[in-house]
């Protein structure tokens, strides 16, 4: 991750930028205010992280929103396990190299190459290289409360997606709200975050269970 910094002229200036920067990398960098500053400390500085999030989807036709719970874990680049809880049990892990989604009720699971389902998708925020400026345009979004928001909007058009908020508190991620190109809006809120934990590595495998139906072929995770 690339943050701007400014040229000091006096050691005083120097000594400060060097304080600032060591605080930040230690007490969940207090000192930035505006959004995007705080999107780029919470990448740099938390390259993995566990969680529990609640999301709604909103249709634009109006129906019933659509309400899901979980929890998550995460290790930068391309690693993580999402798995909702309810209303109905489906995990997502990428192992670095797939994507593997399963679904218990059905026995089901689907793989696909990981870069092709990253891209530049929100997923890419959380989960892909942290180059955030390689596949998004980010723009302050404003404060509501005590959010500081950023929009970020995909630099490639078939992303999938036309925009992304995304909510920040205190230099952690708290909120993200999607809109798709079909008009759905999904809204996550982010709880119990837990940043630089030690994550055993067997989170993030993924073996089908014995009699799964498998669709998609899986190529090998790098040793």
């Amino acid at each position: 991750m690339k943050m701007g910094s400014c040229v000091r002229a006096s050691a005083s200036a120097m000594l400060r930028g060097v304080l600032a920067t060591a605080l930040m990398a230690t007490s969940a960098l207090a000192f930035a205010t505006d959004g995007i500053a705080q999107l780029r400390q919470f990448v740099a500085a938390t390259p993995s992280a566990e969680g529990e999030f609640e999301q709604t989807v909103l249709a634009q036709s109006g129906r019933k929103p659509q309400q899901a719970s979980g929890h998550f874990a995460y290790a930068r680049p391309g690693r993580f396990n999402w798995e909702y809880e309810r209303p109905y049990r489906q995990i997502l892990i990428g192992d670095g190299v797939n994507l593997w989604t399963w679904d218990p009720d059905l026995n089901q699971v689907t793989v696909r190459a990981m870069g092709d389902a990253l891209g530049a998708t929100p997923a890419a925020i959380l989960f892909g290289s942290g180059e955030l400026d390689e596949g998004f345009v980010l723009t302050e979004g404003g404060k509501e409360g005590e959010l500081a928001w950023v929009e970020a909007r995909p630099r490639q058009a078939d992303s999938g997606f036309e925009s992304l908020r995304i909510g920040l508190q205190g230099g952690q991620l708290r909120r993200m709200e999607m809109r798709d190109n079909f008009g759905q809006t999904t809204l996550i809120r982010f709880t119990r975050l837990a940043p630089n934990p030690q994550l055993a590595t067997d989170r993030f495998r993924f073996v089908p269970p014995s009699g799964a139906d498998v669709i998609g072929d899986a190529a090998a995770p790098a040793r």
